[in-house]
């Protein structure tokens, strides 16, 4: 049986971890998850991805530790993606939807870190454990203090403490809260009010964003205005780019073809 379940509606594409009990990622399950994002990335029609659990129990725990018992490497191959498909695919220019619908710890709080807006049901839950059985968290030591305030990332890193939903919004890593039965509907109408958007234009700020984390000010603005960025040139060159200054001009909705 698949573990990962798609429904492609439009310019949007649910993907559920479904692996009882917990949703659990094996080296297997990680592999497919990055086939079916790199399948999103590479699809012109999808503009938006949601990613989700199955279930109202868990999201996901991160790492299968019973495959690993069973022979799975923790150094294994995680595949194109890395981890869950998402936390090292390259060139990814388009908006991802994390929908939390309950526990979310160890890599199951990275691939969440690996969206770029995260809602949460109400129960919802989170932590980083590694540090308690002596491994660390690694993508989370790198994403998470660029999500919320350093110190504390640092305390959460290093305590592996638990903490719920409304903590998670106050500290500005979860976007919104909802209740259970509320959580895909929501996620579904934030991603049906990003595909209307320009997928250029979202192509052009992920890339920015990629680009400037390392780089100083200036230089970031110097690449940018340089049209050294693919899809910063690509944008400028675009017929949507016309499309959006015809549309305000004649008072209408843009048309957005994605060229």
């Amino acid at each position: 049986m698949d573990p990962i379940k798609t429904r492609r509606q439009g310019a949007i594409l649910q993907v559920t971890l479904d692996r009882p009990k917990a949703n659990a990622i094996d080296l297997k399950t990680s592999r497919r998850m990055g086939e079916v994002f790199a399948e999103f990335r590479d699809d012109p029609a999808l503009r938006v991805a949601i990613i989700t659990g199955a279930g109202d129990k868990f999201f996901c725990p991160g790492w299968d530790l019973k495959a690993a018992a069973d022979g799975d490497a923790v150094d294994g191959d995680y595949g194109i993606g890395g981890f869950g498909g998402l936390q090292e695919l390259r060139a990814l220019n388009k908006p991802v939807i994390a929908a939390v619908n309950g526990i979310a710890c160890g890599g199951g709080l990275e691939l969440a870190l690996s969206a770029d807006l995260i809602l949460a049901a109400e129960h919802a839950s989170f932590a980083l454990p590694e540090i308690r059985s002596g491994t660390v968290a690694d993508a989370a030591s790198v994403k998470l203090p660029k999500r919320i305030p350093y110190h504390i990332a640092m305390e959460l890193l290093l305590t592996g403490r638990w903490f719920d939903a409304p903590e998670a919004k106050a500290w500005g890593l979860v976007n919104e809260i909802t209740a259970p039965d509320q959580l895909l509907n929501r996620a579904w109408a934030l991603a049906t009010l990003l595909a209307s958007g320009p997928p250029l234009v979202y192509a052009a700020i992920k890339e920015i964003v990629r680009d400037a984390e390392d780089a100083k000010f200036q230089d970031a603005m110097n690449r940018i205005t340089g049209r050294q960025l693919e899809t910063v040139d690509r944008l400028y060159a675009s017929e949507d780019q016309l499309e959006g200054a015809r549309a305000f001009a004649e008072k209408r909705d843009p048309v957005w073809k994605g060229r």
